[in-house]
């Protein structure tokens, strides 16, 4: 392990939010830690809505992040629309909902502003009996104790680890965007603030929520609502079309949102207005830049390998409809900080009980998400099954709620 003299250090691979809670944590255990980022531009910003759960606020409180009232909007309940805006049914959830941009702010400004390297994207890994070597493809290299691999589904550290392990196309994709509350119009802000919102059309799974306004405020009139909207995507005959940029390059499954031709913006607006609610289809109408995902699957056989540990979305990707990958990374950032204190810091001892722990959870999640998405999934398809998810009753009942794994 570290020699006496000098404090153990990490690097974490990935200045997302998993990476800034594992980042935050090791540094305040005593860890000399330092951030390396892929993307050459700050990533504030980025992102749009986050349902708290709360491993997120456990881990905040441990940093020693205040979790005043302006880290998202409390709502109390969920409510279901009909195609002509009508109410089908309601239910009593109390919940906090805030932006990746908001937590990702507050991650940031904890942590030493001089160890986060932003423009290093990882090329490889290379680890011996005394330390890993993190190389980058700006030719950098940088050597510590323990690697923290928090780079994402398209993980560049998992990719080397275990190249067999891939994400699973399931089917379909999800609109998202952000409106300001004042660029509704009155009759829609009262109908949707403060509330969960859900609108089902066949084969398609709208869903809403209020969140900090694009100035981090949680006042009524400065917020904003956020929308995802799940919708069948064909992986040869659609995904690609819509992964086509303005430039005419095709993306692999994603797309930066300024790059996305108008003309499927055009399009996904024009289906709003032909199948989900008024309140939804002027959401989605007045939307600043509305981006989509495709949603996947990822399961990792194991989340460590020697000196070297995954972490949130690098090692499972569950869908959406759960609503915890950022709890879950938060999750994986304490216990992998919590089991290296226990063990004095001995990689040997304390990684593979991060990998059984967290692996477990890690499953468990993933099965539940796709439970929750296996309508969606049937649909793209062409099948019809699982339908007894897409009803009012169910989605508000489960749906991005908190529960145990």
């Amino acid at each position: 392990m570290a020699a006496a003299s000098r404090p153990p250090r990490a690097l974490v691979i990935g200045g997302s939010l998993g990476g800034l809670f594992a980042a935050n944590l090791l540094h305040r255990a005593g860890w000399d830690v330092e951030v390396f980022e892929q993307s050459a531009e700050p990533l504030a910003g980025r992102g749009a809505g986050i349902i708290t759960h709360p491993d997120i606020f456990d881990a905040l409180a441990r940093i020693g992040i205040a979790t005043d009232e302006g880290i998202g909007v409390d709502i109390e309940g969920r409510v279901a629309f009909g195609r002509d805006g009508g109410t089908l049914g309601t239910l009593p959830v109390r919940q906090c909902l805030t932006t990746w941009g908001r937590l990702h702010e507050l991650l940031l400004a904890a942590f030493p502003a001089d160890r986060y390297r932003l423009g290093h994207a990882c090329s490889g890994v290379e680890q011996d009996a005394k330390g890993v070597t993190a190389r980058f493809r700006n030719g950098a290299s940088a050597r510590g104790d323990l690697l923290v691999g928090a780079d994402g589904i398209r993980s560049a550290v998992r990719a080397q680890l275990s190249p067999e392990t891939a994400p699973r196309y399931a089917g379909y994709i999800a609109w998202r965007g952000l409106v300001g509350e004042n660029d509704l119009t009155p009759q829609t802000r009262r109908d949707l603030f403060p509330k969960f919102a859900f609108s089902l059309a066949p084969r398609e799974h709208m869903l809403g929520y209020p969140v900090a306004g694009f100035g981090h405020s949680t006042l009524a009139g400065e917020r904003c609502f956020n929308f995802v909207w799940y919708r069948p995507a064909h992986a040869e005959r659609e995904l690609p079309g819509l992964c086509t940029d303005i430039h005419g390059r095709i993306h692999d499954m994603s797309i930066p949102p300024p790059l996305i031709r108008l003309e499927v913006i055009a399009a996904m607006r024009a289906a709003a207005r032909d199948s989900l609610s008024p309140q939804f289809a002027e959401v989605v109408a007045r939307a600043r830049q509305p981006f989509f995902q495709a949603i996947f699957d990822l399961e990792s056989a194991r989340m460590h390998c020697g000196r070297i540990a995954l972490l949130g979305d690098a090692a499972f990707v569950a869908r959406p409809h759960v609503g915890m990958g950022v709890s879950k990374a938060s999750g994986d950032a304490m216990a992998l900080a919590g089991l290296l204190r226990k063990a004095d810091n001995d990689l040997a001892a304390a990684l593979p009980e991060y990998s059984a722990q967290r692996a477990r959870f890690g499953r468990a999640v993933v099965a539940h998400a796709r439970e929750l998405g296996a309508y969606l999934e049937a649909c793209a398809a062409g099948k019809t099954t699982a339908a007894e998810r897409h009803t009012p009753e169910a989605v508000m009942r489960d749906i991005a709620v908190t529960r145990t794994f």
